[in-house]
């Protein structure tokens, strides 16, 4: 690969200001801003709307959607299928 159509791949801070949690990791994204982070460096920091720290899934905060399960209710809606195929069923 020719080097100069790689992009800069350097220390960056990910922010995610809804959480209050912020990590270090290399990547190519840039940006403006800056950070002092704890190892007395500064690095570019790029504000994140969600992370794993503010995600329902990674905190274990999903709602449950279906409680009872999809089967379930088509069974208690629509009959569980017990009398056959319902054909003929009134007739």
């Amino acid at each position: 690969m020719q080097q100069e159509k790689q992009p800069d791949y350097r220390p960056v801070v990910f922010r995610d200001r809804a959480a209050g949690y912020a990590f270090l990791t290399r990547s190519t994204a840039t940006s403006e801003r800056t950070i002092d982070w704890d190892d007395g460096e500064t690095y570019p920091v790029v504000d994140v709307e969600i992370s794993s720290e503010s995600h329902p899934f990674y905190t274990g905060k999903a709602r449950t959607v279906d409680s009872e399960g999809r089967i379930a209710r088509f069974e208690r809606r629509f009959g569980g299928g017990e009398e056959g195929s319902g054909a003929g069923e009134n007739g």
